[in-house]
C-alpha cells in the first residue's frame, strides 16, 4: 500500500510517499519533498508537482492524509499562515482517490508521537511516567500550535486545538511591559503574537522602542534588520553569531514565555505520558532551552509548582513527526 502524507506550515509544505506502511510495520519511503509556501498558489499546484516528480503513477496511491496549519472544518480549512483555502474535494481530484483526509498539523503530531524513538527525543524532565495518562504537546514554529492526545485500548485520540491563541497571560514587570507595548497596536494579544518566528520580531520592537530597556539597538543591527527579508533569522544570526544584546535579550524573553505557556498547558491537562516540545523552533536553539530557564519557567506555578515535578518533559527533536503521524493516519482511511 502507498499513502501519501503531508505537513503543511506557514512556511514550508513537506509531502511523502511511503509503502507498505502500516502500524505494526516500518515503512518504506518512496519519494519526499518540501517546498516554500509562500512560491505557489496553492496545495494544488505543489501537488501536482510532486506526484509528477516522484515518479509513481497516481491510482497506485491508496491514500492520503494532509495535515495543514489552521483549523478543519468539513474536509475545508483556510490556513492562517498562507493565502490557501484546501479541501479534501479538490485533492481527491488531484490524487484520483477518495480515501483523503485533512487533519490539523497539530493532530497529525499527536499521531505522530508514538513513532518516536529516543533518539528522536531530549529530555528536560524525567517526571513519574504513568500510560494511561495524556500526552500534551506545544510546538513554536511560524505560529504555535497546542494539542492533547489519549490512549485506549490501542487507539490514539488525538483533540486538536487553537490553544495558541489563547490570550498571553505576563509574568513580571518585563513580560506585562511588552503586553502592554503590543496591546497599543493589536486590539487582542494572544500568545502567538509572542511565541512564534513572528513573536521574536515584536519582542525586538518592544525592546528598541521601551524607553525603560537598558539596551540599544547597534548600527550593525539595525541596518541587517531594515534589509532583511527574514527578520526573525536576522534575530537569531545576531544573538548567536554576533551575541548582540539586544538579539539574546529577545530569545531570553521568548524562551521564558514558551516555559510558562508550556507550564499552563501542563497545568490544564496533568500530561503525565508526556509534555512534548515540538515545532521547528526549540531544535534550533537547543542550548538555550535546556541551559535552565524554560524549566524555571514550567515550573513556575506557585503552589501547584509541585504538581509540575511529575510531568515528563521532552524536546522533539525531529521536525518531520507531524509527517509521520500523516502517514500513520492514512493508514486508517479506506482501511
Amino acid at each position: 500500500m502507498i499513502v501519501l502524507s503531508g505537513d503543511i506550515g506557514g512556511t514550508n509544505t513537506r509531502l511523502q510517499l511511503t509503502q507498505h506502511c502500516s502500524p505494526n510495520t516500518s515503512a518504506e519511503i518512496l519519494f519526499t519533498k518540501k517546498y516554500k509556501g509562500a512560491d505557489y498558489k496553492s496545495l494544488t499546484e505543489i501537488l501536482t508537482s510532486f506526484v509528477k516528480e516522484s515518479n509513481i503513477d497516481r491510482d497506485q496511491i491508496h491514500s492520503a492524509c494532509i495535515a495543514v496549519a489552521g483549523p478543519v472544518v468539513n474536509g475545508e480549512a483556510e490556513l492562517t499562515n498562507l493565502p490557501w483555502f484546501v479541501t479534501e474535494a479538490e485533492m481527491k481530484t488531484v490524487l484520483q482517490t477518495k480515501h483523503v483526509r485533512i487533519i490539523n498539523d497539530f493532530e497529525s503530531i499527536g499521531y505522530g508521537i508514538e513513532t518516536l524513538t529516543e533518539k528522536d527525543l531530549h529530555t528536560l524532565q524525567k517526571g513519574k511516567y504513568e500510560a494511561k495518562a495524556p500526552v500534551s504537546f506545544v510546538g513554536a514554529g511560524t505560529g504555535i500550535g497546542v494539542g492533547i492526545a489519549l490512549y485506549h485500548k490501542g487507539d490514539t485520540i488525538v483533540c486538536p486545538t487553537e490553544g495558541g491563541h489563547v490570550d498571553f497571560a505576563p509574568v513580571g514587570d518585563e513580560q506585562t511591559e511588552l503586553l502592554q507595548y503590543l496591546r497599543k497596536k493589536l486590539r487582542r494579544v494572544s500568545v502567538e503574537r509572542i511565541c512564534c518566528g513572528t513573536g521574536l520580531i515584536n519582542i525586538y520592537k518592544h525592546i528598541i522602542n521601551n524607553p525603560h530597556e537598558i539596551y540599544e539597538e547597534s548600527p550593525e543591527m539595525h541596518l541587517a534588520m531594515y534589509n532583511s527579508k527574514d527578520e526573525a533569522a536576522t534575530i537569531a544570526e545576531f544573538a548567536f553569531t554576533h551575541k548582540d544584546p539586544v538579539a539574546i535579550k529577545v530569545f531570553d524573553i521568548f524562551i521564558k514565555v514558551y516555559g510558562s505557556t508550556a507550564g499552563n498547558l501542563a497545568l490544564t491537562t496533568l500530561p503525565k505520558r508526556g509534555m512534548y516540545i515540538v515545532g521547528g523552533i526549540a531544535p534550533k536553539i537547543l542550548d538555550q532551552m535546556t541551559d535552565g530557564r524554560f524549566m524555571d519557567m514550567f515550573l513556575d506555578k506557585g503552589r501547584m509548582s509541585h504538581i509540575l515535578k511529575d510531568i515528563p518533559v521532552h524536546i522533539c527533536l525531529n521536525t518531520d513527526v507531524g509527517l509521520q503521524g500523516a502517514a500513520q493516519h492514512a493508514l486508517s482511511i479506506g482501511a
